[in-house]
């Protein structure tokens, strides 16, 4: 998608809008108008905004679009998920699930095109990272969705980290979660990280969505084989930064862990966790791995998933066995990736 040169006003939240209502010439409710026919009524043009005085539209029209986009593709699962691509401002794409079920809908968002965080198991980590997403191009993923008004529930789980994107990821939750927003209740929102913790700190004083930490093992030594991060932030101070917070009684922590074929799967990786979570108001989602190319990991068995979350549940943890979606279009869990699609580096000369 080529980018007009105009300024996006989708993405920005009410102090943005203000400064931009005042610069149209508007009242200062001005904003909450404008934001209203962003967020509420999800009004594709400034044309529409029609209560807002023609002078001022004209105005906003010389220097802003909305900026909204809608999905350049989709693919339909055979159990009913749906995996959207959307383009973005400098001409990259991102994939989005949609994960309908009888009583819920959930919308998996992506954050980051590609990843810098290197995971093992992670096919986004494959594709290497090509930038970061912008407030607007988070919030469209939800605003531009045919569905979107039967999300129930969003989770930033889709490509990137989105705590290494840190400021786009708090105003589109803050455009999300307030009054002058969509007004969605934060707990209907869950944000994963793989635990950056001077971000998570801040994400956590900053925001009332639920937090997801990708656990995968309660080893120091086998977590940095998988997971990079654990170099740069071990799990000890991970769960220290957990252990200090207050997460009330309505917040919630989790952890996800993917089973992984004798690597992670026995009753002591059952009994260390049972260990590093003791006293910790939480839930553990089990996954299953879904094999990619190139790397030499496999899934548990089900005997083994099963008997692992009985295992946590006997010690007092609550653990729940996710459900894997969208296999068949590469939209479960740590498959998204748009690498194919996105345009080979410039020659160097």
């Amino acid at each position: 998608m080529e980018s007009s040169g105009k300024t996006p006003l989708l993405g920005l939240t009410l102090d943005g809008l203000r400064a931009v209502a005042a610069e149209a010439g508007l009242p200062a409710f001005g904003a909450k108008q404008i934001a209203d026919w962003l967020y509420r009524k999800h009004a594709g043009d400034i044309a529409a905004m029609t209560n807002l005085s023609a002078k001022a539209r004209a105005s906003l029209a010389e220097r802003h679009e909305v900026g909204a986009v809608p999905p350049a593709r989709v693919q339909e699962s055979s159990d009913g998920t749906k995996k959207y691509l959307y383009p973005t401002l400098r001409g990259r794409f991102v994939e989005t699930a949609w994960i309908p079920e009888p009583d819920r809908s959930t919308l998996c968002v992506s954050t980051q095109v590609g990843c810098k965080m290197g995971c093992l198991f992670c096919m986004t980590a494959k594709q290497g990272f090509q930038g970061h997403l912008t407030a607007g191009e988070i919030f469209n993923q939800y605003g531009s969705l045919p569905e979107r008004d039967r999300v129930t529930n969003l989770v930033y789980m889709g490509m990137g980290e989105p705590l290494d994107n840190l400021d786009a990821v708090l105003a589109s939750l803050a455009i999300l979660t307030s009054p002058w927003g969509c007004a969605m209740s934060p707990r209907r929102i869950t944000v994963s990280t793989i635990g950056l913790v001077p971000a998570m700190k801040r994400y956590l004083a900053e925001s009332q969505c639920h937090l997801a930490v990708s656990l995968h093992s309660p080893f120091e030594e086998e977590r940095r084989r998988l997971m990079p991060i654990e170099h740069v932030h071990p799990l000890p101070e991970v769960m220290a930064t957990l252990r200090a917070h207050d997460f009330g009684l309505q917040r919630r922590v989790s952890f996800e862990y993917i089973l992984f074929r004798g690597l992670n799967d026995s009753p002591r990786h059952v009994k260390e966790l049972a260990r590093l979570l003791n006293g910790l108001r939480c839930r553990i989602n089990l996954m299953r791995f879904h094999p990619i190319p190139g790397v030499p990991l496999e899934g548990s068995d089900e005997a083994t998933v099963q008997a692992f979350q009985e295992g946590l549940n006997a010690k007092g943890i609550v653990a729940t066995v996710r459900r894997s979606r969208g296999l068949d279009i590469a939209a479960a869990c740590g498959l998204l990736s748009t690498k194919a699609l996105q345009p080979p580096p410039p020659p160097e000369y």
